[in-house]
């Protein structure tokens, strides 16, 4: 967890002449850029249905409890030209110091890049934007949120590190983002939706207590998590944390089908991770919570279906008593070929040059796919809607991430992240909210079978709930037949009573 360091300064032994004395609570102020909007006219075909739309590039002004400017926050909104109270659905990425640009030219966005869809890179420009006729436009609005630092949105005024890039912060102000935009557009009687990937489904869950307050509350109809992380539990990897071997057991195991590890001809992918979840709960988690008093018998029965699970060698897997972290894993997998996969998505393969080094040096399906994100997205803004700013959009923030503070407010020893609970209690409070939980088998962030873990311990009414899976990563939707089943799954969901 990330701690801000406070730095004293050194005062000189001798005063400055002439100086004026300043107030200590005195903050220099940052610009705050005028108010701007771009607007362009557009129509595509959505689900077979013919849509005129808008598409407006705008900033808005945040401001914190003293009504002071602290942030300058931009949204791309597409909407309708044919009804005042269609759905509107917000949508963000996650990081946290990530821009909307994933979902936006990969899933949800009018037009997407394409890219190749067998786990292959990218390659270099030009890359191909093409229309994106399973767009949920022809069901709902879509209002995409860079939260401050990320995009074009930023600091501005009075704003500081501290009052944006935490985890109450940040929901508190991308909150005020859905509730201006709401007000501006006169919405306020129109079905509401959140679609957040990664840490945005640990925003949209965090956000709720924020939405639904008492002094101006704002009820979600669903919410739309993909690759969910709610609960860090069951996604942080560390030889002290057993649940975790547990949850991404499945995953390592998909992975090891994938890339032959496990022969293919002898087992399916779904009874291979049906096997994998039961020998996970049921015989793996009791040994790895006995230790050392674990029998050899028992150890050595374990670390055999260990191997198997894994693809790993059984030596390794007794050499490193049964526990293996999945950030290893995905090192250690294909190190007889000399091939990392990736932890986004291990489908994807990367040739590194220090085969020794306990972990990739970097995510071989991160690099593979975001150049060709960044050059459309920021072709399409400059081209398609004809934004004319001069502030660089930042795909992914390093200044968020290097002042990013989960909880100002801990006192003791840090826990593990957490924004379920936001959630079961919202879902008490707001009956008819409903939630589409999307996860990848092939995701090395976000397993899969902590989703399954954490939305069954929550008291979340699991009726309100649908469960899609797909063979592909963090970013299922890079895989054409995934792509084309999860928006056909998001359709569905809008159609839900």
């Amino acid at each position: 967890m990330k701690k801000l360091l406070l730095i004293g300064c050194l005062l000189s032994n001798f005063p400055l002449l002439a100086d004026t004395p300043k107030s200590p609570d005195a903050t220099p102020s940052l610009d705050i850029p005028q108010l701007q909007s771009f607007a362009t006219q557009h129509k595509g075909k959505f689900h077979g249905e013919t849509i005129n739309y808008t598409a407006t590039v705008s900033n808005m002004h945040l401001t914190n409890d003293k009504g002071e400017v602290i942030g300058d926050a931009v949204t791309t909104a597409y909407v309708a030209d044919s009804s005042k109270n269609r759905p509107v659905t917000f949508v963000f990425n996650g990081g946290p110091g990530s821009a909307s640009i994933w979902l936006h030219m990969g899933l949800f966005g009018p037009k997407i890049v394409q890219v190749p869809s067998d786990a292959k890179d990218a390659g270099n420009a030009p890359f191909k934007l093409i229309d994106n006729p399973l767009s949920p436009l022809d069901k709902t609005d879509l209002v995409f949120i860079d939260p401050i630092g990320t995009g074009f949105s930023q600091l501005a005024g009075k704003g500081k590190a501290e009052d944006v890039w935490g985890m109450a912060e940040d929901a508190k102000s991308v909150s005020q983002i859905v509730k201006n935009w709401v007000a501006q557009n006169n919405r306020w009687n129109s079905a509401k939706y959140i679609a957040g990937e990664s840490y945005g489904t640990t925003r949209a869950a965090a956000m709720q207590p924020y939405l639904d307050d008492s002094s101006n509350p704002i009820r979600m109809n669903g919410l739309i998590l993909i690759s969910q992380a709610l609960d860090y539990q069951g996604s942080t990897p560390t030889n002290d944390n057993l649940i975790s071997f547990v949850t991404y057991l499945p995953t390592e195991a998909a992975t090891a089908w994938y890339h032959h590890k496990i022969d293919q001809s002898t087992i399916s992918l779904p009874t291979l991770i049906a096997q994998a979840k039961s020998f996970a709960v049921d015989t793996y988690l009791p040994a790895l919570f006995k230790g050392s008093a674990l029998p050899k018998a028992e150890f050595d029965a374990v670390a055999e279906k260990l191997a198997y699970f894994t693809g790993l060698p059984l030596p390794l897997i007794k050499k490193a008593n049964l526990r293996v972290p999945a950030n290893r894993h995905v090192k250690l997998l294909l190190a007889d070929e000399g091939l990392t996969v990736g932890r986004l998505d291990s489908r994807y393969q990367n040739d590194e040059l220090d085969d020794l080094e306990v972990k990739p040096r970097y995510d071989a399906a991160s690099v593979a796919i975001s150049a060709a994100y960044n050059a459309a997205l920021n072709h399409y803004f400059a081209s398609d809607l004809a934004v004319k700013w001069s502030r660089q959009y930042v795909v992914s923030s390093r200044e968020v991430t290097k002042n990013w503070v989960y909880d100002r407010r801990l006192g003791k020893e840090p826990m593990y992240v957490n924004s379920a609970h936001a959630l079961s209690e919202e879902m008490r409070k707001n009956p008819s909210m409903k939630i589409l939980l999307a996860s990848g088998y092939f995701d090395y962030s976000t397993p899969f079978f902590d989703g399954e873990y954490t939305f069954g311990r929550y008291g979340i009414d699991l009726s309100r709930v649908t469960r899609t899976y797909y063979q592909a990563g963090h970013m299922m939707y890079l895989h054409q037949p995934d792509f084309e089943q999860l928006a056909q799954d998001i359709h569905q969901f809008y159609q839900q009573p």
